[in-house]
């Protein structure tokens, strides 16, 4: 149910020159939802998360946040904060200053400011290293604090710009937990820029998948991953084979396929072993690649390889026909 505290994308466009990075979008993020944006590099997503924070201007169109339009404020005035991607934490100042500089450039007194740094620390589970320099911590310690800082200022909407990216894959699922957490507790809207689908399925409450500056599908994320409306979608989500049949263009989830006896006819490509299920490739007659992941024990009941023949069958009900 929309509030008036939700953040309105209106008709939103940003160009460069001839280039248009964003064009004509219209989106709602529902207050107090975690919404990423997904997407290749170059489909227009930073630039979207840019212009909400302030940072890029608006060619065309309005971004309204509590029914006013925020479109040519300030960064400062817009109750939005934005977290880095490379957390640009300054070297010379502690943890507990870093956390607390915006409020330091606000006017606001030492005292007050470090008390408001500590309690955001005390969230991000920092405080036993309040008084150190950033250079003294690893890379998800520093971005604990880069996310402190961001909150300190207790904006209504939190932007994140790929903030797991420089962090290595056990490290990564572990702030996704945090992040998630944090989002929970103190209510606030999150929107989190990733090019990675595993990321936003674990994170969103809403994935918003942008293409070529547009907007080309978004909902839950369960329904995006399980009902793509379009090829790119599908392709892009990961785990979906689009395929002609029977006069249509359709998206199968590769674990709805299944080896048999009769079926689709195709020779295999590729076999690769991924412990649970073996993810098996195939060229059909008709040129198209199809890929099933075949539960371990299926498959080494029967298996395959590189250039032998398979057939491959599915239920019906699981095809998902997408629009032209």
């Amino acid at each position: 149910m929309r509030s008036g505290q939700d953040l309105e994308l209106v008709h939103l466009s940003k160009r460069y020159g001839d280039t248009t990075a964003v064009d004509n979008i219209n989106h709602v993020f529902l207050n107090g939802s975690y919404v990423c944006l997904l997407g290749p590099s170059g489909c227009g997503k930073s630039s979207t998360l840019r212009m909400i924070a302030g940072h890029e201007s608006v060619s065309d169109g309005s971004i309204v946040l509590d029914g006013h339009d925020i479109s040519h404020l300030s960064p400062a005035q817009r109750g939005t904060a934005m977290m880095f991607q490379n957390y640009a934490l300054f070297p010379h100042l502690s943890v507990r200053d870093n956390v607390a500089f915006s409020l330091h450039m606000k006017g606001v007194d030492k005292p007050t400011r470090h008390k408001a740094a500590d309690e955001m620390l005390e969230l991000v589970d920092m405080t036993h290293l309040a008084d150190r320099l950033p250079d003294q911590l690893s890379g998800g310690q520093q971005q604990r604090v880069a996310l402190a800082r961001a909150l300190v200022t207790k904006p209504r909407v939190l932007l994140l710009d790929e903030p797991l990216s420089a962090l290595d894959p056990f490290l990564r699922i572990r702030m996704r937990a945090e992040l998630k957490r944090l989002q929970r507790e103190l209510g606030i809207t999150f929107i989190h820029v990733t090019h990675g689908q595993d990321e936003a399925l674990a994170l969103a409450d809403e994935i918003v998948v942008m293409n070529n500056a547009v907007i080309e599908q978004a909902g839950p994320a369960r329904d995006v991953w399980m009902a793509p409306r379009t090829e790119f979608v599908a392709r892009f989500m990961g785990g979906h084979n689009v395929i002609s049949f029977e006069g249509h263009k359709i998206a199968l989830r590769a674990d709805e396929v299944r080896m048999a006896d009769t079926g689709l006819p195709a020779t295999v490509t590729a076999v690769e072993y991924q412990g649970a299920h073996v993810s098996l490739t195939a060229i059909t007659p008709a040129g198209e690649e199809i890929v099933a992941l075949v539960p371990e024990a299926a498959f080494f009941a029967a298996p395959k390889e590189t250039g032998e023949a398979v057939s491959f069958v599915w239920d019906e009900g699981r095809v998902h026909r997408l629009q032209a």
